[in-house]
């Protein structure tokens, strides 16, 4: 089974300033729990790897962000999916970690955990960090134009970001455009 890596915040649910800090703020975005539940059952194993440095910064508490990801898991399994892991940084941008996107702690993390390789999975983000990541570790990395998706595709257009970004990246509306892309790709 192929493994499959999202970004959570702004590709899976709506994204916020202020941080996704209880299940009251979590809000997926139109279309985003069918398509991973069409994923899973078109033979995916679906991991996510997000930052989540509300936790150190004290805006919720792990048991917030262990009801959420409930949450989310619950919702695409009423699909008839499954999420494999979800995996996140809870560490401040200035702590240096190695699990921060766009560090690729996390999809080592995921490759433990999954005991399968990330190297050439999908790897569905909406930000700059997403897909650095995704492209250091070997994955292929897609954008969304949901969350900073759009902000991220315009720097991605200028000439200052092809500096540090150089790799072309197919773009879709939302998760679940990027979903239908990636069934047609591979068949599923």
């Amino acid at each position: 089974m192929p493994l499959l890596i999202l970004d959570r915040d702004g590709v899976i649910n709506r994204d916020s300033d202020n941080y996704i800090r209880c299940v009251d703020d979590w809000a997926p975005i139109p279309g985003s729990i069918k398509a991973i539940a069409d994923l899973s059952r078109a033979g995916y194993r679906i991991a996510v790897a997000t930052n989540q440095s509300g936790l150190s910064r004290g805006f919720f508490t792990l048991d917030d962000l262990e009801e959420i990801h409930a949450l989310l898991c619950r919702q695409v399994e009423k699909y008839g999916g499954t999420i494999e892991g979800i995996f996140y940084c809870p560490h401040l941008p200035e702590e240096g970690c190695g699990c921060r996107k766009p560090a690729t702690g996390l999809l080592r993390a995921i490759e433990q955990e999954l005991q399968q390789s990330a190297q050439g999975a999908f790897f569905v983000g909406d930000s700059l960090q997403d897909l650095q990541a995704a492209s250091a570790y070997g994955c292929k990395p897609l954008l969304v134009k949901t969350g900073k998706g759009v902000d991220t595709l315009a720097s991605l257009q200028s000439d200052e970001a092809s500096l540090d970004y150089p790799l072309e990246v197919p773009v879709y509306r939302d998760l679940a455009d990027a979903a239908k892309a990636i069934l047609v790709y591979c068949g599923g």
